[in-house]
């Protein structure tokens, strides 16, 4: 006969006589919430497992006082038993749990991948026709506007809280963002997809240059050697790019170089989470600061280009469809606010190098797609400078985590 105790809290117990009276002399041993399924550790002997199983039954399953203090093997199965193995459900729940974040990260990284391609493609082939970047930017950053006031309006993410002291150093971020994207989107116009991104891979080398002289941070000697083959590897491309126009180059450059000050000047103004603006904040604010501050720019510069009648006049005179048009540059410009907040959502869930390793890897898959989709000619040298140049990327961001030895005294 195996005697078990039902040592088990809660606020409620058994109502019987029988209970109430054996409470009194063992009070920890039968309070428990009535007609419910309990977990009680008895040592199981008739089970080929010797050790600890746990066991459970409904309270309706007791009548008396021996089947309140005991059982033997021929009334065991009249409680309704039912073995549990505690530490087998917490190691099934653990692995589900770790297939489920796995498979969730693999999505993103789809998600990520696949927005970023498609922006490109019909931001290029939007630009091919419609040559006025400040205008289908500032139409980006206006989808871009809507969708982070929807975000807050459902509370699909916190409302940020702007302090007086952040808003000048908000602003500059916002300028240097809007001037950025401004710039590539003139690249893009000018030159291919995939040499624009080619040049834009030299971005490590300016955010070393800029850290240097801003804020005074000495690159150890790998992340000086990781920059070699990324600017060996954009000159070799740069020489036999077939699109090559001098334009399109210095625009890419441009935007490198207005990136990186942004990062810089981010670091520099210590704009962090703890300030009260995480990374998706801090970027939905810039993309509305860069929406104010572009429409106006873009009408100025380039003028009213996207009201219904000169749309209308405009396709029709270059044989174009006006809803066509229309439709790939809103998806660019709702795929270009979604890649990049998607990219934040990442890189809250892996570490900063696995981030910057899959951005290098996206990279890699953006250029291959764009010279795929595009038919876009690729000489063998031009193809070993954008491999040196990428290869560079990922040494770089490999560097960047390594800590230099400390020097004994």
């Amino acid at each position: 006969m195996g005697i078990f105790y039902a040592a088990y809290s809660s606020d409620s117990a058994l109502s019987t006589p029988l209970h109430r009276n054996h409470s009194q002399t063992h009070p920890n041993c039968c309070r428990w919430t009535c007609n419910k399924s309990l977990k009680l550790t008895y040592p199981c002997r008739y089970s080929s497992n010797i050790s600890t199983t746990k066991v459970s039954f409904l309270c309706s399953d007791i009548s008396s006082r021996e089947n309140f203090l005991s059982f033997s093997p021929s009334n065991f199965n009249r409680f309704k038993l039912r073995a549990v193995s505690e530490e087998e459900d917490e190691n099934a729940a653990a692995i589900k749990s770790k297939w489920g974040s796995s498979l969730q990260l693999v999505a993103m990284f789809g998600v990520w991948y696949s927005l970023n391609i498609y922006f490109n493609i019909f931001n290029k082939q939007v630009l091919r026709v419609f040559p006025y970047p400040a205008t289908l930017t500032a139409l980006q950053f206006g989808c871009g506007t809507l969708m982070v006031l929807i975000m807050w309006s459902f509370n699909l993410h916190p409302v940020p809280k702007l302090k007086r002291s952040q808003v000048v150093p908000v602003l500059t971020l916002g300028l240097f963002h809007t001037i950025g994207n401004v710039l590539t989107n003139i690249s893009l116009g000018k030159v291919s997809v995939s040499f624009t991104h080619t040049i834009k891979a030299m971005e490590p080398f300016f955010a070393v240059l800029l850290c240097v002289l801003f804020l005074g941070q000495r690159p150890t000697v790998w992340v000086v050697s990781s920059l070699v083959p990324i600017v060996i590897g954009v000159a070799l491309a740069s020489s036999t790019e077939v699109s090559f126009n001098w334009t399109g180059f210095s625009t890419a450059m441009a935007s490198n170089i207005t990136n990186q000050s942004r990062n810089v000047l981010s670091k520099k103004l210590m704009i962090s989470e703890e300030d009260g603006l995480d990374d998706i904040n801090l970027f939905s604010i810039m993309t509305i600061i860069s929406f104010i501050l572009l429409l106006p720019t873009a009408i100025l510069t380039e003028g009213i280009r996207f009201t219904p009648a000169y749309l209308q006049q405009y396709t029709t005179n270059r044989g174009l469809i006006l809803k066509d048009l229309c439709l790939k540059a809103i998806v660019s410009g709702i795929c270009f606010h979604s890649y990049q907040q998607i990219s934040y959502m990442i890189l809250h869930k892996v570490s900063a190098v696995t981030h910057a390793v899959a951005n290098c890897v996206k990279r890699v898959v953006l250029i291959v797609a764009s010279v795929l989709f595009f038919q876009t000619p690729v000489s063998p040298v031009n193809a070993l400078g954008t491999t040196l140049a990428l290869a560079g990327v990922f040494m770089y961001s490999r560097a960047k985590q390594m800590k230099p030895n400390p020097k004994i005294a």
